[in-house]
């Protein structure tokens, strides 16, 4: 598998991000559904804060990239959806440090929602990632 950086502007690095990734060869494919801040039996975990619920939602997203044989390093794309932008964003380097430990900066889609499926959940994380076969 060879994976290439697509960044025609070098703001989003500085930001963590890249503005795609080029994937070829044989590979696997994995869509994670969205992971947020709940426990091993789901309920949800750390009401009201956003630091805590941003660390184990990126543990449970982990979890399900172990559960396949990866790791955040395979994350090629992550959707970040939160009911609060602004305190997402003073909590961002929670996700940021967690990326750049990984040496990994996914094309990332952040967006304000409404709410989530369950109410005291601040932030929900949705991935993709790729592996060789």
């Amino acid at each position: 598998m060879e994976r290439t950086t697509v960044n025609p502007w070098a703001w989003s690095t500085a930001m963590g991000y890249n503005q795609g990734d080029l994937v070829s060869g044989p590979v696997r494919t994995l869509y994670c559904s969205g992971q947020t801040a709940v426990n091993g039996d789901g309920e949800p975990q750390h009401a009201g804060d956003m630091a805590k619920q941003m660390a184990l939602s990126l543990d449970n997203l982990e979890a399900v990239l172990a559960e396949a044989g990866m790791s955040l390093e395979n994350l090629v794309r992550l959707n970040v959806y939160t009911t609060d932008v602004d305190l997402l964003f003073q909590h961002y380097g929670v996700l940021a440090g967690r990326l750049a430990e990984a040496g990994v900066a996914p094309s990332t889609t952040m967006l304000g929602v409404i709410r989530l499926a369950i109410p005291a959940l601040l932030v929900e994380l949705e991935g993709t990632a790729v592996a060789d076969q």
